[in-house]
């Protein structure tokens, strides 16, 4: 845990420069916590975190009850506190706390944890809390929260929508106050989050590192000059930094006062309804953000431009359809919308009056010349300046090329001939411009035979924190889920010889057990693709991308870490490292080009050495190895026996397998199934992939390994 405890300054918070969405996001869940949250999203390097801690120094100091470790407030105490009820005592002033959530944390370290043993012996509620309550009346910091585990992420915004935290064990329930202002920090080059998990953030704003170099040559002189000199640099800009604070003080103090017009209402639930927004829940956020705008650019009603900076702030991230759509908002889209539904409402117009105070932007002066230049990243919104919205470009859309440009999809045709393998001079391999992919399908789903204990996931079987209950088994470390019925079974027949005399049941910590359950994992699913001139017929690799991009999306909603090989002319190549982004998967796959032999071989090899690699590092993980080929080998001596050496090296090492054949035409060498066979895998058509597929048969890998 991280608070703002410490010894050093932390970085100014007017001194970040640019990032002007960033902090006015974060202003304005200062102000109205009630906003719901930020969730900021960018590549690595563009001081992300740096300056989430920094608004931890401008939030006001808070009254707690002396020694309450749930932060209750003296003049409202939680009548549910479990070190309650609370006598008037000694108040507490202390700094608003800031907690980090690391992404390794267990479920326990995050809700708190009670004492079973002491539960069940003596019918005391003993809880030791967590960084939940730890967090109440502070700010709870995730940094890289799409590497959070699904079921900590959903109690986290559980809490954060409820306001409580409860832990319930067999029986036993604590229930302790939780509201605090979250931010989590996400690289979307490792992974999304869930839409339904993205819309349980407030806010969300997109960053990137400027491409002005002046303003890089200052982001590189203030760090300088804060790690030289920490304290001094604190200082040059503690002017800004103190009234910066005032102003979030005054805007607190104004918000109850900001009146929300039926105007500004109206406009609101039109924008949501007109970008198709599931739920009610960004209707609530906008009407929230624009009244927090509203009172921080000194206004105590809510105009046209707090509704169009609140539309930017709050729906990006929730008009997504599916992972493979690129956030962010058509502008011309919300220009009409608020157009069309203000005209006759009156709101904005000439005659509104111009906010008190500064500029509405984030932005104070500095010591070295004042604030930074804004210049958000494109896509997000940008600060209202003297009352008005400041214009900002229009970003291209952000588009897949399959989206630009994509086929209708067809299946292999028998008369369809694929395209002649050839070797230009030099010997390097021939090769085809890129081809759409066909539109995506729902794919069957691709188990790993036996019991995995990998991270929770949608595909496999394997022991998981949750699910149905299986058994129980003595805990090894920490207790996880008690098994009450095992745990009495286990302490029964002792209670004589312990000496019981009372109405509890006299129980040692030998005698619990914990609960063996069986859920579902993630496994990395590593895709080998078949480039080489074999393929390269249009209408077939067209299907077969469309296939793979199929099994992407698959991997996507089953929480899979997916790697991509392809192989083509004379080698294999590794396009995509294993990760977790499926949108890098499916953009590697979108420009893959075709043409040359078949090297086989190499492609198996090649993920041969991945998977070793990825086994040090995650031995839990299970990997589902994907070959997507019509099986041929050609290239180098003796291409079809290396092929099945290298088949047989994979199957001797456990890997499961599924290979995608990919073979058209009246004469079918059946290649494919050969390989599989030396794979010990699996082999299905691409018509048997389909989940809707009246001729699929209902082959996995399990079933197969079973038949074997």
């Amino acid at each position: 845990m991280t608070t703002a405890h410490n010894t050093t300054p932390q970085y100014p918070f007017t001194a970040v420069v640019g990032m002007d969405d960033l902090r006015l996001a974060l202003l304005l869940n200062a102000v109205s916590p009630a906003v719901g949250g930020v969730l900021v999203r960018g590549e690595k390097g563009t001081a992300k975190s740096t300056a989430v801690r920094a608004l931890s120094a401008l939030m006001p100091a808070v009254d707690v009850v002396g020694g309450c470790r749930f932060a209750c407030a003296p003049d409202a105490p939680d009548p549910g506190c479990p070190d309650g009820p609370h006598e008037t005592g000694a108040v507490e002033e202390r700094p608003t706390r800031m907690v980090e959530l690391p992404v390794g944390a267990s479920e326990d370290r995050l809700v708190g944890a009670l004492d079973i043993e002491r539960a069940l012996s003596e019918g005391v509620k003993a809880f030791e809390p967590g960084l939940l309550a730890d967090a109440h009346r502070g700010i709870l910091y995730v940094d890289e929260v799409n590497l959070l585990h699904d079921h900590l992420v959903d109690l986290l915004l559980d809490a954060a929508a409820m306001g409580a935290s409860y832990v319930e064990r067999e029986g036993v329930s604590v229930r302790h106050a939780a509201r605090f202002l979250l931010v989590g920090t996400m690289n979307p080059e490792e992974g999304e989050l869930r839409p339904q998990l993205l819309d349980r953030f407030g806010l969300t704003v997109e960053v990137a590192a400027s491409r002005e170099p002046d303003e890089r040559v200052t982001v590189v002189r203030r760090r300088l000059a804060y790690d030289a000199d920490p304290a001094g640099f604190a200082a040059d800009w503690a002017a800004e930094e103190d009234a910066l604070r005032g102003r979030i003080a005054a805007a607190r103090e104004l918000l109850p006062r900001v009146t929300l017009g039926d105007a500004a209402l109206r406009q609101i639930a039109a924008t949501c309804a007109a970008f198709e927004v599931d739920g009610m829940r960004a209707d609530i956020v906008m009407a929230r953000t624009a009244t927090a705008l509203a009172a921080w650019a000194g206004r105590t009603d809510v105009l046209e431009e707090d509704v169009r900076q609140a539309a930017l702030l709050a729906l990006p991230h929730r008009r997504r359809r599916n992972p493979f759509d690129a956030p962010g908002l058509d502008e011309d889209k919300l220009d009409q919308t608020l157009e069309e539904f203000g005209a006759d409402e009156g709101t904005g117009g000439d005659d509104d009056p111009e906010p008190d105070g500064p500029d509405g932007g984030p932005d104070g002066g500095g010591p070295d010349g004042g604030g930074p230049d804004g210049g958000g990243p494109e896509g997000g919104g940008q600060p209202p300046q003297d009352g008005g919205p400041e214009e900002a470009p229009l970003p291209p859309e952000a588009e897949l090329p399959h989206q630009q440009e994509r086929e209708a999809p067809q299946t292999p045709q028998a008369s369809e001939k694929p395209e002649p393998e050839s070797a230009p001079q030099g010997g390097a391999a021939g090769e085809k411009a890129a081809v759409g992919a066909t539109e995506p399908f729902r794919t069957r789903r691709l188990d790993v035979p036996g019991l995995g204990e990998g991270a929770d996931g949608r595909r496999s079987r394997a022991r998981t924190a949750h699910g149905r209950t299986t058994g129980a088994r003595r805990p090894q470390g920490a207790l996880g889920k008690l098994h009450l019925a095992a745990t009495v079974q286990a302490a029964a027949p002792h209670q004589r010889s312990r000496g019981r005399s009372g109405r509890g049941l006299v129980v040692r910590r030998d005698d619990l057990r914990e609960a063996v359950r069986e859920g579902r994992e993630g496994n990395l699913v590593l895709f080998v693709v078949d480039a080489s001139g074999s393929m390269a017929a249009r209408k077939r690799m067209s299907a077969v991308k469309g296939a793979v991009l199929s099994l992407l999306l698959d991997a996507y909603q089953r929480r899979d870490k997916i790697g991509l090989i392809t192989f083509r002319g004379t080698g294999a190549e590794l396009a995509l490292p294993p990760t977790s982004s499926v949108e890098a998967g499916a953009a590697r796959l979108e420009q893959l080009p075709t043409g040359g032999r078949t090297p086989l071989s190499e492609g198996l090899l090649r993920a041969h050495e991945v998977l070793r690699v990825e086994r040090m590092r995650d031995a839990s993980r299970r990997p589902l190895l994907v070959v997507v080929t019509d099986g041929r080998a050609t290239g180098g001596p003796e291409p079809v026996v290396r092929a099945a050496r290298a088949a047989r090296l994979l199957a001797g090492e456990g890997t499961a397998s599924v290979v995608v054949d990919c073979e058209a035409g009246p004469v079918r060498l059946g290649l494919a199934g050969e390989l599989a066979r030396e794979l010990q895998g699996t082999a299905i058509t691409l018509d048997e992939l389909r989940a809707d597929s009246v001729s699929a048969l209902v082959r996995t890998v399990q079933g197969n390994r079973k038949a074997a």
